[in-house]
């Protein structure tokens, strides 16, 4: 995509990498349910195609709850969630905003997501 670069980011301890390709302003999602309120965790999301963990795959570990159908992945040595396959976008992976190194990202605009109510949120997101 031509407007569309590859930012590059990980997790604290730098044994987990990852790249994504976004535009340099990067449009956030700050969510309300538990485990992205607790995280602090800004989601961008990404294709599959567009989305490569370059380094510590074997250094994740998962976390699911609820539906089970989030796959919450962990480094195993730090405990920074920097992606994870969403319940929202099951086929792609949300990315943390705040685990993307900073020298490539031009802007920053989060939008707020209801995930508390998860449920009609969704629904109103995606109607049908």
């Amino acid at each position: 995509m031509a407007d569309h670069i590859i930012h590059k980011g990980g997790c604290h301890c730098g044994a987990v990498r990852f790249e994504v390709e976004a535009p340099s302003d990067i449009e956030a999602t700050r969510c309300t349910c538990s485990i992205c309120t607790m995280t602090g965790f800004l989601h961008l999301i990404a294709t599959d195609g567009a989305f490569r963990i370059t380094k510590g795959t074997d250094n994740l570990t998962d976390y699911r709850f609820n539906t089970r159908v989030a796959k919450h992945l962990f480094c195993k040595t730090c405990g920074v969630k920097a992606f994870y396959v969403p319940r929202s976008h099951p086929d792609g992976w949300s990315v943390n905003v705040n685990c993307i190194d900073k020298d490539t990202v031009t802007s920053l605009t989060v939008d707020e997501f209801d995930g508390a109510n998860w449920e009609a949120s969704i629904a109103a997101f995606n109607p049908k």
